[in-house]
């Protein structure tokens, strides 16, 4: 057992996160494996994106070599965390491993993807991407909603204005409200925090109306 291995394993996340701060500060190709493995089992989210960043002080190749083999992982977060540092990385080339996972049926993993996919996406895919993306529209919870909002988002309004009208023409309700939340965002990136905070109040009101009603 190394060393580094051993202040991993310590149930202190104090001891873990300085042992990766160390590690991503002084870079030794023997602790990657290491790292990588600990992506999938570490609980708290502060060391878990150290650890992506301890991953990025290596050479790229190493670790996309190593880190694509998580995506096809059973653990959740095994996929999830892989993708984060992919997404820091920003190697485009990986772009057709981590594409299958915007299928995910885990809604952490999904969601993570989303955010992946629209900064390693080809040019000439992105308009496939924009599709893909609007089939989840008004579903999940606020934080769901906005996660995907904000994906869109990223892709641009030239990509995404005519997927969202499209989607607000054929689209129920709930549809058309995550539509117009979406375009809100595109004209103003900053409104992401009122629009969260409109919804909650929405569905406060809601679970107040329905308990009302018993």
């Amino acid at each position: 057992m190394t060393a580094l291995t051993e202040a991993l394993a310590d149930p202190r996340s104090s001891v873990r996160l300085q042992a990766v701060m160390a590690a991503g500060a002084t870079p030794h190709a023997e602790d990657l494996d290491v790292l990588v493995a600990r992506c999938a089992v570490e609980p708290d989210l502060f060391v878990r994106d150290t650890l992506t960043w301890a991953l990025t002080r290596h050479p790229a190749d190493a670790v996309v070599a190593r880190v694509t083999r998580e995506l096809t992982r059973p653990e959740a977060q095994a996929r999830s965390q892989a993708l984060h540092t992919l997404s820091k990385i920003r190697d485009r080339s990986t772009w057709p491993v981590v594409r299958p996972l915007l299928g995910d049926p885990d809604e952490g993993v999904l969601r993570t993807a989303w955010r992946t996919a629209v900064g390693l996406v080809p040019d000439d895919e992105r308009d496939a991407l924009a599709r893909t993306l609007a089939v989840q529209l008004g579903v999940g919870d606020r934080e769901r909603r906005l996660s995907l909002s904000r994906a869109l988002v990223a892709l641009g309004e030239d990509t995404v204005a005519s997927v969202l009208a499209s989607a607000a023409d054929r689209g129920s309700v709930a549809v058309r409200e995550h539509v117009a939340e979406t375009e809100r965002l595109l004209q103003d990136p900053d409104a992401a925090s009122a629009l969260a905070l409109e919804r909650a109040r929405r569905e406060v009101a809601l679970g107040r109306t329905r308990s009302a009603k018993g």
